[in-house]
């Protein structure tokens, strides 16, 4: 199947690559910052880099939309596709309707749209197994769910058809499993650099307390510190350690009150 990528971003330079793996041909990279479709093209088989969003002779069938949520409405103003094409969004937030309706607004053709949303972190350069990434579906049309499920079962043993509010709950659990937890380790690894203490001693930390969760039926019932047990205490020593830090300090109350909540 010819494919086509609008934004060369994290998203798209593993996808890509990964599509072109399982036996597709990606014919087009557009991105608003060239260097970037021409950096990914180079990893690609005969790509080629798009100066521009009219793709009204593109001979793709699928046009993967991996930009930010916020730059969709420009894009969707600009953008060209063949009549009867298939613009699929990478968005675990942005709903189906929401890009239906910029296109409605925008386009003179038929277009028709779907989501795509590998439900993964992803980092240029940073290897990732595609076949372990749940790839999150969801279409009106029983065309293009049938296409998108097909992609999906290329790449990856895990594919569910998902609606936008359910992704968008997915979404949200996401930041907290993904985002924050890597926020959570880049402060622990401040606080202990500078205080001249080496991040490699949280680490066999860090990977058990990773191990416990995945095997845990009931996370919560893993959960271990001072929180856990009610050590008020210890959670006033903490906090009074981090009074220079006052954002960390608020992170530290907040999660702590969370964990004694829950008691």
């Amino acid at each position: 199947m010819k494919i086509s990528f609008i934004g060369a971003g994290n998203v798209s330079w593993h996808l890509a690559q990964t599509l072109e793996n399982a036996g597709h041909n990606v014919a087009e990279v557009f991105s608003r910052n060239v260097k970037n479709a021409e950096e990914l093209t180079k990893y690609l088989y005969d790509a080629k880099v798009q100066r521009d969003l009219n793709f009204a002779d593109s001979q793709a069938k699928v046009f993967f939309l991996c930009v930010t949520d916020d730059s969709m409405l420009e894009v969707a103003k600009q953008l060209v596709l063949p009549e009867d094409s298939m613009l699929i969004h990478t968005s675990g937030s942005k709903s189906l309707a929401e890009l239906d309706e910029l296109l409605r607004l925008n386009s003179d053709v038929t277009i028709k749209t779907g989501v795509f949303y590998p439900l993964q972190t992803f980092t240029k350069n940073y290897k990732v197994n595609f076949a372990e990434i749940p790839i999150c579906i969801e279409s009106e049309e029983e065309d293009v769910e049938k296409v998108l499920i097909n992609l999906g079962q290329d790449i990856s043993d895990i594919t569910y058809l998902i609606n936008s509010e359910e992704r968008r709950v997915l979404h949200v659990a996401a930041v907290f499993a993904c985002n924050f937890t890597n926020h959570l380790w880049a402060v622990a690894q401040e606080i202990v650099e500078d205080n001249e203490l080496e991040f490699d001693l949280l680490k066999p930390l860090i990977n058990e307390t990773f191990r416990k969760a995945m095997s845990a039926e009931n996370i919560f019932k893993a959960q271990t510190g001072p929180a856990r047990r009610g050590d008020n205490k210890i959670i006033n020593q903490h906090l009074l350690f981090l009074k220079q830090q006052p954002d960390y300090q608020q992170i530290y109350r907040v999660l702590s009150e969370g964990i004694l909540k829950k008691k």
